[in-house]
């Protein structure tokens, strides 16, 4: 289970409608509607700040938050749609969805690499190039790992990490369908430039015996 579910602070809003929705903003607040879960809709508003926050953030859409709104049991919930003004392009309404913990959702789960020390091409000075620090992957919102673990004992110089190298939690499943790439080791330059003069002396010397 995921270690801290992000909290998101919201306030019950009264009333509904356009008029409802623009002395919401007036007040420094961006309305929004919480849906789904079996419950009746609830109107909300959410600082502007603390919004605008969370979207320069990056990644709203695709991350689980704990809603938090006074008088109201703490819900889960995920961004299913912010409207932003066409012109100042800022957040002038959200919707979140409610998620029951059996309900499948889209997450960014971390990716971490264990076992440097056991890798033949870390030692011999290679460099561990991350593709992809974070991966997006299809989990239950009850059971949210917190991260996935890529192994890199044994793993040489020129070796490429698919996802298909990883063992994933039970339940838990790539968005992509194709065997995308992780990470990979590569040669450090002394190395590359040491192989390349090798390469070019022996193609002399091949030449030369010609």
């Amino acid at each position: 289970m995921a270690g801290e579910i992000p909290d998101l602070i919201a306030e019950a809003r009264t009333g509904t409608g356009k008029g409802a929705a623009r002395q919401a903003r007036r007040e420094g607040k961006v309305p929004g509607i919480v849906y789904g879960g079996g419950a009746d809709p609830l109107a909300i508003q959410i600082p502007f700040n603390q919004l605008l926050k969370r979207l320069k953030e990056g990644r709203f859409l695709a991350t689980l938050f704990n809603l938090k709104v006074d008088g109201q049991e703490d819900v889960r919930v995920i961004c299913r749609g912010v409207q932003r003004d066409v012109v100042k392009d800022l957040p002038t309404h959200v919707d979140l969805m409610r998620l029951r913990r059996t309900s499948r959702v889209k997450l960014f789960i971390p990716v971490n690499f264990i076992n440097h020390e056991a890798a033949p091409g870390i030692k011999r000075g290679g460099v561990l190039t991350v593709v992809r620090a974070e991966v997006e992957l299809s989990v239950i919102a009850g059971d949210i790992p917190e991260g996935i673990t890529v192994d890199l004992t044994g793993r040489g110089i020129g070796d490429v990490i698919h996802i298909s190298d990883v063992t994933l939690p039970e339940g838990v499943k790539p968005t992509i369908d194709r065997d995308f790439v992780i990470a990979n080791i590569t040669a450090p330059s002394g190395l590359v430039s040491a192989d390349n003069e090798a390469a070019a002396e022996g193609k002399e010397e091949e030449e030369e015996s010609e």
